[in-house]
């Protein structure tokens, strides 16, 4: 069964992420920055799930529920509903905020307090392959890890390290400032804000496997004993080992270069991360700026295309080429700039996914020939002919 995780996109997101890569081989990660962004994406994923015939895994981890993410819940379950018992798809939500409750509750979906422990509510969709879970009292991380059995039935208790993380996590996430994890939470919470975005960046294959890694070793050194000073000592080595593995057997590999250098010539060849539009112009969305100058440069360099563009979720739009048209496709966004280095906005002023991104862009920058058949004097100009 083909398994979606959807999770916020900060230190508990990515330890619940990492958590359930441990039991479960998941197909598809998608981080969401924003809450804003939930109601498009969960929608997006909804369409997808009523086309698709085999039945499939979705699990929301750590979102703070809103109202179209209830909605969500509501018309998930009753469209499963409709499935025929074998292809019926699962839904497993883990959240643990206080307000995701109040949320549920005006939709009509009453908490169901577990008996002995009452800060663990389950809700009634109807579905029995919906399965709704608020805990205020966990992270979503230490949920993840504690409920695995509700997507990964046969897991074990996983190791060590990975118990070290989960406890770290949820002491940093709860604030929880009384427990001896706490520190250990700060850094990795520092070294993860640090490497999330700025080395492999969000859709990239890679992106999870590097992120789960460091999070794992990370933990790894914080169960040895380091204190977080130790561990800000050897973050260096750590992502030094990660990004050797993943250039293992890479042809272009340089190792006298520093690992962005590195990573940045892996990226430019990225199928993933960049697309296509109608003019040739290669787009990307939400790359880190300096990823993104450096990425783009290698990618003009090596004639993949004469301009790249970057969108970021708050609509902004950073154009690079090497034939003096990024000032060109900048002007067609209300901005300006360098010819070979411009950036503008966006029309509707943000973006949620890559695909967004590209519907917004392509037909501005590269507008339909108008149809003459559709102009006002086209029919009396067929009474003339």
């Amino acid at each position: 069964m083909n398994t979606t995780q959807l999770t916020h996109h900060d230190l508990d997101g990515y330890g619940a992420s990492t958590v359930v890569g441990r039991f479960r081989d998941v197909r598809r990660v998608v981080h969401i920055p924003r809450y804003s962004d939930v109601g498009p994406v969960v929608e997006t994923e909804l369409k997808r799930l009523e086309r698709t015939k085999a039945p499939e895994l979705l699990i929301l981890t750590d979102l703070g529920l809103e109202e179209v993410a209830v909605t969500f819940i509501r018309r998930f379950a009753q469209m499963n509903l409709k499935r025929e018992a074998e292809r019926r798809h699962r839904l497993v939500v883990l959240d643990h905020h206080a307000s995701s409750i109040d949320q549920l509750r005006a939709q009509k979906l009453e908490p169901q307090p577990d008996p002995e422990r009452p800060a663990l509510n389950r809700f009634d969709t109807g579905d029995p392959d919906t399965v709704v879970l608020i805990d205020a009292e966990r992270c979503a991380t230490r949920m993840a890890y504690e409920q695995r059995a509700l997507y990964a039935p046969e897991a074990g208790e996983g190791d060590a390290d990975l118990a070290t993380l989960v406890a770290a996590v949820d002491a940093l996430d709860l604030w929880r400032k009384d427990r001896p994890e706490f520190l250990g939470g700060l850094a990795l919470d520092e070294a993860f804000w640090d490497n999330v975005s700025t080395l492999i960046p969000v859709g990239h294959p890679w992106h999870d496997r590097f992120v789960g890694g460091l999070l794992m070793a990370l933990a790894a050194l914080l169960r040895e004993g380091l204190n977080p000073a130790g561990i800000e000592a050897r973050l260096g080595a750590v992502r030094l080992g990660l990004v050797d593995d993943l250039m293992a057997g890479d042809p272009d590999d340089d190792a006298g270069l520093t690992t962005r250098m590195r990573v940045a010539r892996a990226l430019a060849r990225s199928e993933e991360l960049f697309r296509p539009l109608s003019d040739g112009t290669l787009l990307s969305f939400g790359l880190d700026s300096g990823a993104f100058q450096r990425i783009s440069d290698l990618i003009m360099e090596a004639g993949r295309a004469k301009r790249v563009v970057n969108v970021q979720r708050v609509g902004t739009l950073s154009f690079r080429s090497n034939n003096e048209t990024a000032l060109d496709g900048a002007r067609k966004f209300r901005g300006g700039g360098h010819r070979d280095a411009a950036g503008g906005r966006l029309q509707s002023g943000a973006a949620f996914s890559l695909a967004d991104a590209i519907a917004q862009v392509e037909p501005v920058l590269n507008p339909p020939a108008p149809d003459p058949d559709a102009s006002p004097f086209a029919a009396l100009r067929a009474l003339k002919g």
